[in-house]
């Protein structure tokens, strides 16, 4: 599964392949209600033809119509605003007067985007920067906490996984959520020192390890960018691994199995000296109720808090599967 990020830049590097003109459009800052993201894309080729997207489409338009009318006349990087009046808000669409500032960017075999994407492929986190001034790029190795910007006449754009998520055994559910994960941009190694669960476990872009739970938790070096779901049901598995993630800065632990199975895995890792503090950090039952019953939905329930969880949503607006059955059986 390709993310939009990386649809648009392999779509711009078919292009260039084929000799044709194309320009990459960035969003790199909102005010307001805006419809996208800081870091959307979107590309447009000299012929009209678009990938990916930078708001509800009004823009796009424009964007558009100015590259069929007049072909790709930029030849060095520009950044443009657009809904700073009330009038152009109403036109492209940008609600309670949001305003969007894109950087243009005219691409060519010059423009790294295949060195980039190679870089992709290996799983790295790329800062890709941008002089204004020359449109000259360099790539380099970015850390997790990097953030898109323009500084000194230059734009530094993020590209690749900026979040982890190792998951503890490789069965049908781990197989589902990774798939997910990995199509939401990130990084994920599965875990499972069992070889009979290891075989014919493959899915492109994810890491598959063999290793005790244990030590790869504590090699990852956990950050705040970090989940651990836990879905093997073996509490000599799944204990090991949550015990030292609950005790790291990563953003998200999770394990699968009943309410009456994760009171008694939280006795258990009481056992290891964790506090009261690190074991209120376990989600379990993982996920928010949906009323999911297969892999697939169990995995979307999972996926779905995960998200929850990292974009801070407050636990109030939330109903987790373990609240959602205990309601249930007082009802």
């Amino acid at each position: 599964m390709d993310s939009i990020d990386l649809d648009v830049l392999k779509t711009c590097a078919a292009w260039l392949d084929g000799g044709q003109r194309c320009q990459l459009v960035t969003v790199i800052k909102t005010w307001g209600s805006s419809p996208r993201p800081v870091g959307a894309t979107l590309a447009i080729c000299e012929d009209g033809q678009v990938v990916g997207s930078v708001s509800g489409g009004c823009i796009e338009d424009d964007l558009i119509a100015r590259v069929r009318d007049n072909g790709i006349e930029i030849t060095l990087p520009e950044i443009i605003s657009y809904g700073i009046s009330a009038d152009e808000a109403h036109r492209f669409g940008l609600p309670c007067g949001g305003t969007i500032e894109l950087a243009i960017e005219p691409l060519s075999v010059d423009s790294g985007v295949k060195e980039l994407l190679a870089r992709l492929g290996e799983g790295e986190l790329v800062e890709r920067s941008v002089e204004l001034a020359t449109g000259a790029v360099t790539l380099a190795t970015a850390q997790a906490t990097a953030i898109q910007r323009v500084e000194d006449g230059m734009l530094h754009t993020l590209h690749g996984p900026r979040w982890r998520l190792y998951i503890i055994g490789a069965g049908p559910l781990s197989r589902f959520l990774a798939q997910i994960a990995a199509g939401m941009d990130y990084r994920v190694t599965v875990c499972d020192p069992r070889e009979e669960y290891r075989s014919g476990f493959h899915i492109p872009g994810v890491t598959l390890v063999h290793a005790m739970p244990d030590d790869l938790v504590i090699d990852a070096k956990l950050d705040a960018r970090s989940a651990v779901v836990a879905l093997t049901h073996d509490p000599k598995l799944d204990d090991l691994a949550l015990m030292e993630a609950l005790k790291s800065e990563a953003f998200y632990v999770g394990a699968i199995g009943s309410r009456a199975n994760n009171a008694k895995r939280r006795e258990r890792l009481k056992l290891f000296d964790l506090t009261d503090v690190e074991l209120a950090r376990l989600h379990g039952p993982i996920g928010l109720y949906i009323g999911s019953k297969t892999p697939a939905e169990i995995a979307v329930s999972i996926m779905a808090e995960m998200t929850a969880v990292k974009n801070a949503v407050p636990q109030t607006l939330l109903m987790p599967h373990a609240a959602a059955l205990t309601l249930a059986s007082a009802a």
